[in-house]
């Protein structure tokens, strides 16, 4: 167990390699309870690798993830680590919730039943309590009049609000976005991260990959900037976004800018 009950997320030392290829060189990232990490980089810099190192998608090589103060996918015994069953690591999962690029939704299931899955068959739910609850955060995402459309019937940020809302309806306690926007066209762009101001505005703790600059500078409390697999610049958005002091976070603003 951590002991700073404060932070949701604390990653020590994280490396990761695929094959000859090291991807992340040490990462060290403490998110706190109730605040926006946005983690900007170029492409290869080891920032969706990070993420997805957070739920256990990717296995670490070496060092530390903590999540809600609980060692992620490993346990201590006799002076050694091992890693937990594959129904404990899923248990230790359902603390965060993912939305990814490509929305990921069932193409065979309405947005409603895309929602209300995961409740009903891993949380347990009664199945009138989870179309209740999915409902409402249909409505949240402003999606009510659309929980019979299947995927197809959806725009893309339509998609994207339903993967948000389905990933809401697991309660999670720390919210992972894997680059939400960069697959949409860009006058659907505004309405996905309205959805997620609203989300950061009710204190949901999120790490959110993105290019979005100025989402970052608008909503994060923390910008990190990774660049060749470490953590090149970390601070405030004013300070990052409008002082960096790192001549590659400057390159990168000055670029995307």
């Amino acid at each position: 167990m951590s002991a700073a009950a404060d932070y949701v997320l604390e990653a020590q030392q994280v490396h990761k390699r695929f094959g000859d290829l090291e991807v992340l060189k040490g990462i060290d990232v403490r998110v706190r309870r109730g605040s926006v990490a946005c983690i900007l980089g170029p492409s290869g810099s080891g920032k969706s690798t990070f993420l997805r190192s957070i739920n256990h998608l990717e296995k670490i090589d070496s060092g530390r993830i903590f999540v809600n103060g609980h060692l992620l996918g490993y346990r201590f015994g006799d002076g050694k680590l091992y890693e937990l069953r594959e129904r404990e690591i899923c248990t230790q999962r359902a603390a965060t919730a993912m939305v990814f690029q490509q929305f990921n939704l069932f193409r065979h299931k309405t947005a409603i039943e895309n929602v209300v899955e995961a409740p009903i068959f891993v949380r347990g739910i009664p199945k009138a309590q989870a179309y209740e609850e999915g409902r409402q955060l249909l409505a949240d995402v402003g999606l009510s009049s659309h929980e019979r459309h299947y995927p197809s019937q959806l725009s893309g940020g339509q998609q994207q609000r339903v993967a948000i809302a389905r990933a809401l309806a697991m309660r999670p306690q720390l919210m992972l976005f894997d680059e939400p926007t960069s697959a949409l066209d860009p006058e659907l762009v505004g309405e996905v991260l309205e959805v997620m101001r609203k989300l950061a505005d009710s204190g949901m703790t999120m790490v959110v990959v993105t290019h979005e600059v100025g989402f970052a500078r608008e909503v994060a409390d923390q910008v990190i900037f990774m660049d060749g697999g470490v953590v090149a610049e970390e601070g405030t958005p004013a300070e990052v976004l409008g002082a960096p002091k790192n001549q590659r976070t400057k390159d990168f603003l000055r670029h995307v800018l």
